[in-house]
């Protein structure tokens, strides 16, 4: 029985000790742990880490698992995607509503045709003709005897007005002479100057037609020239009576930057411009627009310069040979439909002229106003050297004739242009003016060197008004430089054509 009492009493107790155990793994550790406790405290805290703090790396992980399940899925899609369909919104690539501008293929293509056709023309040319260039005949279109060179002399005589013009100016600046003598002395200067040379050509039968037009073309240039000289010198006088006592650049026309590195030149002041140094500078330059101090550049560059002057060669042959190769043979063939008044067969000679006749004038203008024009501007460092803009991008065909010469383009705004319109005349007024200068000088280029006045480069330069109106009104865009085009590649031929035939029919034609 004591036995039996002693084991209830251990039941008993053993509850009670393991209440106390519970109580001291629940409650706060002491200090002096167990050392059971301390060795498994590293495990614990490793274990309460895990849930509560999860690691970057971990979190990157199923990020990236998340991107490449969504790539996978996205992949899927599309190709089940592309199986079911194939078709998307879209317009063709030659519809203006494409946006589609990138036509470098059709461009080239262009180019490899045009060139195939003209070689064609040009192989069936010596099949028929065989070959027809001569140098020696071109001597012979300036010089109809050797010992006689009128259109050289009447050269040489210009130089008769230019002094003219520079000892006028020279009396102007010191009071000399009053302005309204001043400005009839330069009227009866600059009236002589394009009535002689037309008069020596009409007159002298050693003039050819060739020789002509060089000869009328240099006076033309020169009456353009110092008639700007005039302008100017009598603004700066205008200037100096305002109390101005020094210029350090035309008030007139102002310069452009000077460009490659920066070079001290004197400026010159009026009246310390009117020199023979001053002067000649600027008939020789490739400006018809005057000015006291031009833009000069700081050197001359030999290796432009050269490149300039084999362009110069190499195309001047080039233009003679087109021309006595291809130009000359198909004009001879034309005048049979002419005089039979065929208008069928006129129409097929006028359209094969129009290929040759506009690839002469292209290359033409690349001789004249690049390289030419250039190579004189290089040799006497003229600073501005924008003699062309990008007239081919033409959308009327006032831009046209603003851009594509000018020299002369300016010397009509400054000169021309802008004064008719400070003296109230409105816009028409004022480019229809400068239409119908523009239409004078073209005939007297023309019909005084072949003795022969028949008006139709007045008439083609006065068509170009009413061409003017018609395209900017109602053409717009590649539509407008399309007429622009045709505008140069019809309209010059048919002029040709014209002369050509009056020429023919005025000398070589017996009379019946």
């Amino acid at each position: 029985m004591h036995q039996i009492e002693e084991m209830g009493d251990s039941n008993d107790r053993v509850p009670m000790m393991t209440r106390r155990t519970r109580r001291s793994t629940i409650g706060p550790t002491p200090a002096g742990a167990n050392s059971k406790h301390a060795n498994g405290s590293k495990q614990g805290s490793a274990r309460e880490k895990t849930p509560s703090h999860p690691s970057h790396s971990n979190g990157k992980v199923k990020e990236e698992k998340q991107v490449h399940e969504a790539v996978r899925t996205q992949q899927e899609r599309s190709k089940i995607g592309e199986r079911l369909s194939c078709h998307v919104l879209q317009e063709s690539l030659l519809s203006s509503a494409s946006g589609y501008s990138n036509y470098r293929g059709i461009l080239n293509w262009c180019v490899v045709m045009l060139v195939l056709s003209n070689a064609r023309l040009f192989l069936e040319n010596l099949i028929k003709y065989g070959i027809l260039v001569d140098p020696i005949q071109v001597v012979s279109l300036f010089l109809k005897d050797p010992y006689s060179w009128p259109a050289p002399c009447l050269v040489i005589v210009s130089n008769v007005f230019i002094m003219a013009a520079l000892y006028t100016e020279r009396r102007l600046s010191v009071g000399i002479i009053s302005e309204t003598t001043g400005a009839f002395l330069y009227l009866v200067n600059l009236t002589t100057l394009l009535c002689f040379p037309s008069a020596t050509v009409l007159t002298l039968t050693s003039m050819t037609p060739a020789g002509g037009v060089f000869a009328l073309g240099v006076y033309t240039i020169l009456f353009m020239k110092l008639y700007s000289y005039k302008d100017v010198n009598m603004w700066c006088r205008e200037i100096r009576h305002t109390k101005a006592r020094t210029l350090t650049r035309s008030h007139s026309c102002p310069s452009v930057a000077r460009s490659n590195g920066s070079v001290v030149h004197a400026h010159v002041s009026y009246p310390g411009n009117l020199t023979h140094r001053d002067i000649y500078y600027f008939v020789f330059a490739p400006t018809l627009c005057y000015e006291l101090n031009f833009p000069r550049s700081p050197r001359i560059r030999k290796s432009f310069l050269l490149r300039r002057l084999f362009e110069m060669l190499f195309f001047i042959q080039l233009l003679i040979g087109l021309v006595q190769q291809w130009i000359v043979p198909t004009i001879q063939n034309s005048m049979k439909p002419f005089q039979d008044m065929d208008f069928s067969r006129m129409m097929e000679r006028m359209l094969k002229l129009a290929v040759p006749n506009h690839l002469i004038w292209l290359i033409f203008f690349y001789w004249f106003f690049h390289s030419s024009m250039n190579f004189v501007a290089e040799l006497m460092r003229f600073g501005d050297r924008e003699f062309y803009r990008d007239w081919w991008n033409s959308e009327t065909v006032t831009y046209f004739w603003a851009n594509w010469n000018i020299p002369v383009h300016k010397w009509c705004l400054r000169h021309f242009y802008k004064p008719i319109m400070r003296r109230g005349a409105n816009k028409w007024v004022a480019q229809t003016a400068v239409f119908l200068v523009s239409a004078f000088f073209h005939e007297y280029l023309v019909s005084v060197p072949l003795k022969m006045f028949r008006l139709w480069a007045f008439m083609g330069m006065m068509s170009q008004i009413p061409l003017a109106w018609f395209v900017g009104r109602f053409l717009r865009g590649n539509h407008g430089n399309a007429a622009v085009w045709i505008s140069l590649i019809i309209g010059q031929p048919v002029v040709v054509l014209m002369y050509v035939h009056d020429y023919y029919v005025i000398h070589y034609m017996s009379p019946s």
